[in-house]
């Protein structure tokens, strides 16, 4: 019982959070003297919410350093979760903390701009979610709270209140721009002019009861209505009201409810224009006008939009909207272009659903993650575009690519849109769930399944022929090849029993004798005693080098040898491992695995000749099933590659 507890508990704490605290107007200001978030504006109030930054000098970390330019990067915890966004979320922590100094952003509305499913609605969630964390201060009379959430400093607007507030409780001049509602204004009548007979209610911002955040959307063009942003009267309330009485009237509509804190406006632009008005005036003057004729209705606020491109186009393209266009604040949220970061946001989907514990082969969540970004990507007219994601993914590619640019180079050749087409995230998360789900008598995913999967989840897009095309190709042209390529070394290295230790002794050899070569000295063999001169050290060393195409060898042994004698000073004379530097690896690799042939027998799933191959067969089936393959993969995978290097 003791855990049932705990969440009735947890519950009745954050619940009694919640709850109205009232205090008087004096007590309020007397408060207010010591505590400026008794009468913050909402950006303030989020950029405490989102709380200190956390500074990351890329410099520290080879691939940061290299996709950031060695600058120092901020990260803020309230955003954890939102991967490869760091520009995005910069900007918005931005248009907060300039709108908190009172600069133009506070006059602004933020827009956000990006693709469909490139994780606009998410972050409006988490700004609507921070919103909810620091409490507002509203006016009460009697038993009824402001029905607009107006801050208590409305009522304080002639100047020689200012003066004195400024004086006696530090709060500042141009704090004071609000109007009081005309709820205000009728409770202010009915207390005679006495406003201490007004308390200040504490509540906190709620999604769910529409406290200082609320949300809206344009209904069709026909009953397209300006109540929705302003209110209306309310009918049930006429017989007892006359019908520009404040009391008759219905503060329901986004700028009533999201007064002090945010309101969202989806698919802004798909609204008529004649609607839009209302935020002009609520932005540029802190209030607006009803539906009746009231006096004006505060506004201190946040108004959060977002929308496709598509409708940014068309409305930017109309001149009538010009006023409109100067008075938005535009972030782009374009989709994640750093493969290992996609990989990341898919793990977090899996995370959240019940396909977490089930298989997933290696290199499955990566494949589709570089397809993604290849599509996301634009073409460089003189470099591969699998260089290019790669360089975005923060790897270095001078040794290997000499055609690839510098990440600079291709950004600026890019220009400022790139990524903002290309497959979704939604479109890559479908294409994993259908692959899980593929075949019938387990719930795994492999690479194989997955290229079927998303060549036909292309085909039924119905994308435009050359994109079509385009997509297609890159499943056939870069990801079969690559992955052909990567399942043959993994089947390859679970082959070789004593990988590891082969590997060294090819390793060892190879420094020794190529220390030998570069010092011009002959050497002994100490197992065989054979002694080697140099031209039978170059030979023994071009056998290594020759499968792997090095093009200029003296080089490489020069370079290789100096790794390994400056890593024997510093372990005691011991060689480093065979796999500790990536060149020689490779080197080493494709001399160890040049004869597919030589696995064939052990490899295929068929029936064995003879026991010692059979036991071999399932020891390289344990060690497949060691690496994260079930039973199942390793003979799909086994056969896709057997089938893929003979049609080769």
């Amino acid at each position: 019982m003791g855990n049932m507890l705990d969440v009735f508990d947890l519950f009745n704490r954050d619940y009694s959070r919640e709850q109205l605290e009232t205090m008087s107007l004096r007590d309020w200001l007397l408060a207010a003297r010591d505590d400026k978030m008794l009468y913050a504006s909402p950006a303030e109030r989020m950029i405490s919410a989102i709380g200190e930054q956390e500074l990351i000098d890329t410099a520290q970390d080879a691939r940061l350093g290299r996709i950031f330019f060695n600058r120092t990067i901020k990260r803020y915890k309230a955003f954890e979760g939102f991967y490869g966004m760091e520009d995005t979320i910069e900007r918005i922590v931005g248009y907060f903390k300039h709108a908190a100094q009172g600069l133009e952003e506070k006059r602004q509305i933020i827009y956000l701009l990006g693709p469909v499913g490139g994780g606009k609605s998410s972050l409006a969630e988490r700004l609507k979610d921070l919103m909810e964390k620091r409490p507002i201060y509203v006016l009460k009379a009697g038993n009824q709270i402001s029905p607009v959430f107006e801050s208590p400093l409305g009522l304080f607007r002639s100047t020689d209140l200012a003066d004195l507030l400024e004086d006696k409780y530090g709060i500042e001049r141009h704090r004071l721009n609000g109007v009081m509602s005309p709820w205000a204004v009728k409770r202010l009548d009915e207390f005679g002019g006495d406003i201490s007979k007004f308390e200040v209610a504490r509540l906190y911002p709620s999604k769910l009861r529409q406290i200082a955040v609320a949300k809206t959307e344009p209904g069709d063009d026909n009953n397209q209505d300006i109540s929705s942003l302003v209110g209306k009267v309310d009918i049930r309330k006429l017989e007892h009201f006359s019908q520009n009485d404040p009391d008759a009237y219905a503060f329901s509509g986004g700028l009533c409810r999201a007064n002090q804190g945010l309101l969202e406006f989806v698919e802004m632009f798909k609204a008529p224009i004649k609607v839009l008005h209302p935020l002009l005036t609520a932005t540029q003057e802190g209030n607006y006008i009803g539906t009746e004729t009231l006096g004006p209705i505060p506004f201190n606020g946040t108004i959060l939009a977002h929308s496709n491109e598509a409708e940014w186009q068309v409305f930017k393209a109309n001149k009538n909207n010009e006023a409109f266009l100067d008075r938005i604040c535009v972030i782009t949220v374009p989709y994640c272009l750093r493969a290992s970061e996609e990989v990341q946001i898919y793990k977090k989907l899996l995370r959240e659903s019940q396909l977490d514990r089930a298989s997933c082969a290696p290199e499955t969540l990566e494949m589709l993650a570089r397809f993604c970004v290849l599509t996301r990507l634009k073409e460089h007219e003189n470099s591969n575009l699998y260089s290019k994601m790669r360089v975005y993914d923060g790897e270095k590619l001078r040794d290997t690519d000499p055609k690839a640019k510098t990440l600079q180079e291709y950004k600026d050749t890019a220009g400022v849109d790139e990524g903002m087409n290309g497959l979704s995230t939604r479109f890559a998360y479908k294409s994993l769930s259908e692959t899980f789900n593929y075949d019938h008598s387990e719930i795994a995913a492999d690479p194989v399944h997955l290229m079927y999967i998303v060549e036909q989840s292309i085909r039924r897009e119905q994308f435009a022929d050359e994109t079509e095309k385009k997509y297609l190709e890159l499943i056939k042209a870069e990801l079969a090849p690559r992955y052909a390529e990567f399942i043959g070394k993994e089947i390859q290295k679970a082959y070789l029993e004593s990988y590891g230790e082969y590997g060294q002794n090819v390793f060892d050899r190879y420094i020794a004798y190529a220390d030998a070569w570069i010092e011009d000295q002959d050497f002994k063999d100490a197992d065989t005693g054979q002694l080697l001169d140099r031209n039978a050290l170059d030979a023994e060393l071009s056998k290594v080098e020759k499968p792997a195409g090095i093009a200029n060898p003296k080089d490489f042994r020069n370079e290789v040898v100096k790794f390994a004698l400056r890593y024997r000073a510093q372990h005691d004379g011991k060689n480093p491992q065979w796999t500790a530097y990536e060149k020689i690896r490779n080197v080493i690799e494709k001399r160890m695995f040049t004869q597919v042939e030589d696995l064939l027998p052990v490899i295929s799933f068929e029936s064995k000749k003879d026991t010692d191959t059979e036991t071999k067969h399932n020891e390289f089936v344990k060690r497949m099933l060691a690496r994260g393959y079930t039973q199942r993969q390793v003979r799909r995978l086994v056969e896709w590659y057997m089938r893929v290097n003979k049609a080769g």
